[in-house]
């Protein structure tokens, strides 16, 4: 006879020092960033039996896990994108409920704007020209290449205009304006961002992510350890995940992100739907991954994602407030961001956003919010649902 499953609540978070750190490894940002969140639980590391962790070391987590002090009997190194974390929460939530560990520890930390101005690293990403990967190499698809074609088809299918995707970029950036920990806070308008100079086109400068460093840490832990711990807990109402294609020529439509399917499973588990959430915060490395991932994860139809960005609605005073620490767009972009969104997710929830806390439909703390992280090119999607109930 299998025993209930038990929920799972996020009871410690953290930033490390982030923006810009020219002194600090990777290894003591996931330190700084995992002692700090410990910190925030009131728990200590011994309490830790799971770990998860990507991106760093040639035996991840393991090496992390050494670095750290920790022995874990279940660990995760899932790495797909930016989505990363969002599907690594959903593998440790999923442990906790089964029983198979106690307490998570979900841990990132990246100093990719300090290695480029180093000199450690270059600015563009590689990912090789091995298995299908090889057959668009040739042709110099980069990643931001294939994330400006994608962004083409939406304006031509749907009429999406250049103007509101710099919506985007200017809303997030009104975020930042709150948010001290943000790299970059002076408001921006929509002429700045058409002024700058093109990357890849549609995109200008302004429509791309920030280059920082950083890193942060989220704690999961089982209900029954939740009266063991420091502050009120934020549960994990429902989680999806859903993987789509690694070279363009598999990609049904461009228009059409992962995020439609992670989201639809994690809303339907999590038994609310996108007019419950009183905020999103969604990966934007790109203003085009905002608005298609708005669609995808239900807050309008497809293709009615430029008008719905307009007017402010992504405000963190607006209709529904997107990246409330300004995003990757202007908060922090160290590598990947997926944890940060969760991070950011549950200080709105808890009401420890500061100046930059939203508000829910009756007026006091938000009571669902709704974290969904991108990998790749759209090639992956992890959403995970969270409230404060």
């Amino acid at each position: 006879m299998s025993s209930p499953r038990r929920r799972v609540a996020v009871a410690g978070i953290a930033l490390s020092d982030t923006g810009r750190v020219d002194d600090a490894t990777p290894y003591q940002l996931h330190a700084q960033a995992a002692r700090r969140a410990l910190a925030d639980a009131g728990l200590d590391r011994s309490a830790v039996d799971g770990f998860a962790s990507a991106g760093l070391g040639t035996l991840a987590p393991v090496e992390v896990a050494e670095y750290l002090g920790l022995r874990p009997t279940w660990v995760d190194s899932t790495s797909v994108g930016g989505a990363t974390w969002e599907v690594m929460a959903a593998h440790a939530a999923d442990a906790i409920a089964a029983g198979h560990a106690n307490a998570v520890l979900l841990v990132y930390g990246s100093t990719a704007r300090a290695d480029v101005k180093a000199g450690r690293r270059t600015s563009n990403l590689s990912f090789g020209a091995h298995g299908p990967l090889q057959f668009e190499v040739p042709y110099g698809h980069t990643l931001i290449a294939k994330y400006a074609m994608a962004a083409r088809r939406h304006m031509h299918q749907y009429g999406t205009t250049i103007e509101q995707l710099a919506q985007v970029a200017v809303q997030a950036r009104a975020n930042a304006g709150a948010n001290p920990d943000a790299m970059f806070r002076d408001p921006i308008t929509v002429d700045d961002v058409l002024g700058g100079p093109v990357v890849a086109d549609p995109f200008t400068k302004l429509h791309c992510c920030v280059r920082s460093d950083g890193g942060c840490a989220v704690l999961l832990v089982a209900e029954d350890r939740v009266p063991d711990t420091a502050k009120a807990p934020v549960w994990i109402l429902g989680t999806g995940e859903h993987v789509s294609h690694a070279t363009m020529s598999e990609w049904d439509d461009f228009t059409v992100s992962p995020a439609a399917v992670s989201g639809r499973l994690a809303f339907e588990r999590a038994g609310v739907r996108p007019g419950d959430v009183d905020f999103a915060e969604v990966y934007d490395a790109f203003t085009y991954m905002t608005l298609v991932t708005l669609e995808d994860l239900g807050f309008c139809a497809k293709g009615e994602g430029g008008a719905f960005v307009e007017k402010g609605r992504l405000l963190r005073d607006g209709e529904l407030p997107v990246n409330t620490d300004g995003g990757g767009l202007s908060a922090c972009h160290p590598g990947m961001r997926g944890l940060f969104l969760l991070v950011e997710a549950v200080r709105q929830l808890r009401g420890e956003a500061g100046a930059r806390q939203v508000r829910g439909s009756g007026g006091g703390l938000p009571e669902v919010g709704v974290a969904s992280g991108t990998g790749g090119w759209f090639c992956s999607s992890g959403t995970v649902v969270l409230g404060r109930g």
